[in-house]
């Protein structure tokens, strides 16, 4: 479970840190006020930028720690700038290398039990990772991404996939 989950994390936030420092760069290289982007949604129902990295890195930092049986790290939603969004994904970064295989023994098979607005979902590991966890990490980066790519900061598929 180690390597299915942690090297697409980390990866995922070293793409978001890379794609959060070239919005930073266009906000400034435009003389655009970075509250433009940081507040950005893509339709009235989403949530905004912020808020969507915010949401990658929870995911992040959350799968590994419920997988483990780990507490959980409180992260407070308390980010304005594209600084203390990177700081935000450092530290997500810098918890999940905590975690190394020996604390994901029996992790495929460990009961998850995640207390939704719908009510409660009860998943064994595998299919938490699988199907909930990492695909909900994917959707936030991505939709993070998108709101930038509307915005008009050059990105391409490199710079989401991490790739330095």
């Amino acid at each position: 479970m180690h390597s299915y989950v942690i090297p697409p994390i980390l990866q995922s936030l070293r793409a978001m840190d890379k794609v959060l420092g070239i919005a930073e760069q266009h906000c400034t290289d435009k003389s655009l006020d970075p509250a433009t982007l940081l507040t950005f949604r893509l339709f009235p129902d989403m949530f905004n930028f912020t808020r969507q990295v915010q949401l990658t890195t929870d995911f992040a930092v959350r799968c590994p720690a419920r997988l483990t049986g780990a507490d959980l790290p409180a992260f407070p939603d308390v980010e304005t700038t594209f600084p203390e969004l990177r700081d935000r994904v450092q530290r997500a970064s810098d918890f999940v290398k905590t975690f190394d295989a020996d604390s994901f023994q029996g992790a495929e098979d460990r009961e998850i039990v995640l207390k939704l607005r719908s009510g409660e979902m009860v998943l064994k590991g595998q299919q938490y990772a699988s199907s909930y966890a990492l695909p909900q990490l994917f959707f936030h980066l991505t939709t993070a991404y998108n709101i930038l790519r509307h915005n008009g900061v050059v990105l391409g598929k490199r710079d989401y996939m991490g790739a330095t």
